[in-house]
């Protein structure tokens, strides 16, 4: 379950007036797991026209952020969270770290196995299993955005625990005013600055930098809010 390529976004009021109604009350368990099989779904029926439409997206900056604020100089232990079809992935590996992919479709799980050569692990966001202290970074691009906003919290804690102490975040999310809901047959969650800020510090992760993609443009068309995130003690 990925957006990993950071597609083209219309402008945030735009992307309003296409969502659904905001979600307000406490999705029950089965509603969930249809989030989570539609959305799923989605990507595996549009895997290949997926990989070609990403395959050549820029997301240096990203990486380079994430990069930069792993402490130490060794070959870092990263995990590529919603790693899509590799495409992330294998350039970790080529700038000499050890990545590790992760991702709910079946279909980008074998993409990225093969484009990358890298281990993939085929787990849904909701249903982690996570080894403890593993990782000197978590790079979450265009994923996290797909997590409904009352299992956030869940999911960052599980994230942060299998970060090694002092561990670094990153993530990119489409920008909104925490809207919840439906775009076509994926499910999304878009939180603006304020709340994402609010719910990393409270699930233990303190701010490093921020930014806003893409760049060059006027920020009512920089439809990514891109941060990175330090585990705390």
């Amino acid at each position: 379950m990925s957006d990993n390529g950071e597609l083209d976004f219309p402008s945030a009021t735009l992307l309003a007036k296409k969502r659904g109604a905001h979600v307000t009350r406490v999705l029950a368990g089965s509603e969930l797991l249809q989030i989570t099989a539609r959305t799923l779904a989605s990507y595996e029926e549009s895997a290949e026209s997926f990989r070609r439409g990403t395959k050549g997206h820029d997301v240096s900056q990203n990486i380079a952020a994430c990069l930069r604020h792993i402490e130490g100089t060794h070959r870092f232990a990263i995990l590529d969270f919603g790693c899509g079809p590799g495409r992330d992935l294998k350039t970790f590996q080529e700038l000499g770290h050890a990545p590790v992919g992760l991702d709910g479709t079946a279909r980008f799980v074998e993409m990225a196995r093969a484009y990358s050569g890298c281990e993939v692990w085929h787990q849904n966001f909701l249903r982690l299993a996570l080894p403890q202290e593993r990782f000197d970074g978590v790079f979450a691009n265009a994923s996290l955005f797909h997590v409904p906003r009352q299992e956030l919290p869940r999911v960052l804690t599980e994230l942060r625990s299998c970060l090694t102490p002092r561990g670094v975040l990153f993530s990119s999310n489409p920008r909104g005013q925490n809207e919840e809901g439906w775009m076509g047959g994926r499910y999304g969650v878009w939180h603006n600055d304020a709340l994402w800020r609010d719910v990393l510090t409270r699930a233990g992760f303190s701010e490093l930098e921020h930014y806003y993609r893409p760049p060059g443009v006027p920020r009512a068309q920089q439809a990514w809010f891109a941060s990175v995130w330090r585990k705390t003690e």
